[in-house]
């Protein structure tokens, strides 16, 4: 045995030992590669991504150590605003067996449970219970859980009371929507929120598909129900065709609600909602989750604590609605 380590020469060794650390630290291995598969019912493979709702998502996988090019392959997806072919996209989605898929709205998330039990999913969707995405949300009980941008008659009833100061006389009231959309709980929050503010209501239908076509028909219909106020349903689907939404409030002169920021910020008059960007760093959380290995069956849906009020005073002019003054002074944001 050697002699007995002095003071001295055990400093030196310290010293040298610390200073090796960073090194030994540096070369741990990393989180093992995964794969997940980014699903957009109406955003395209380009806006998948380049979409800033997109990068904050990705930015926060980053931030749990998972960063695509190195330990994660993202697979994108984009249903392209056709509600028909949604089920189509599941399979081919599933046919993959990513280790998780993220995905938004109803009818798409509906379209992948159907396609897989087992695959972990995550959405952000309105209300999970009443269309039967979710057996709870504190414990969704299966292979789905995520974020809710919803808060039932409430939300539904704050944007029309919101609305309806513009004009406190009017009477009608359309719902610009998809044929699948006011088949579903959302519509019957609106036809009920409606209902207690007295407005008649009139579905103005988008049928199927998203597209230009489809909002310019919509114009001579809104015209035909001789509505008086404008109701845009949550449907993401909208945000890849924000101008050709846009122009059915412009072409009828009518002040609308919308349900997304990024509508008020392209013209639109207001849009009352959850912000965006806060769900999609936490459906980032839960997707780093599932992918350390926790369940999604046991992960609560995510509830929306506050809503933001964005109002565009130049389109309030531009299509001759005053706006009143208590309202400006109330909203988050207005955009001069």
């Amino acid at each position: 045995m050697g002699e007995p380590m002095r003071r001295r020469d055990f400093l030196i060794w310290s010293a040298g030992a610390l200073g090796a650390w960073p090194a030994v630290a540096e070369a741990q291995p990393s989180k093992r590669q995964r794969r997940i598969a980014v699903v957009a019912p109406g955003r395209t493979i380009e806006e998948l991504k380049t979409s800033s709702y997109y990068l904050t998502l990705y930015d926060q996988l980053a931030k749990h150590g998972f960063v695509e090019g190195q330990n994660l392959v993202i697979e994108r997806h984009s249903g392209a605003g056709q509600l028909d072919g949604y089920a189509d996209i599941a399979r081919t989605v599933v046919s993959s067996n990513p280790d998780a898929i993220f995905t938004t709205a109803n009818p798409m998330t509906l379209a992948m449970k159907g396609a897989t039990r087992t695959i972990p999913i995550v959405t952000i969707v309105g209300d999970p219970l009443l269309t039967g995405i979710a057996a709870s949300l504190a414990r969704p009980g299966g292979n789905v859980t995520g974020i809710t941008i919803d808060a039932g008659i409430d939300l539904h009833g704050k944007r029309l009371s919101l609305l309806r100061e513009t004009r406190p006389d009017a009477s009608r009231l359309v719902y610009l929507a998809s044929s699948s959309a006011w088949k579903q709980p959302q519509a019957a929050a609106v036809r009920e929120a409606a209902q207690l503010l007295k407005l008649v209501l009139t579905h103005v239908d988008l049928g199927s598909i998203f597209n230009g076509a489809a909002y310019s028909r919509a114009v001579a219909q809104v015209e035909a129900a001789r509505a008086e106020l404008l109701l845009v349903s949550d449907e993401p689907e909208h945000l890849s065709n924000s101008k050709a939404l846009i122009d059915v409030a412009a072409g009828t002169r009518l002040p609308a609600m919308y349900p997304f920021r990024d509508l008020a910020v392209a013209g639109g008059l207001m849009a009352y909602y959850r912000d965006l960007h806060d769900a999609l760093r936490q459906a980032g959380d839960q997707i780093a989750q599932i992918l350390d290995g926790e369940n999604p069956a046991e992960m609560p849906f995510r509830q929306p604590t506050s809503f933001k009020l964005s109002i565009n005073a130049k389109t309030a002019q531009e299509i001759g609605v005053v706006v009143p003054q208590t309202l400006l002074a109330s909203a988050d944001e207005v955009i001069e």
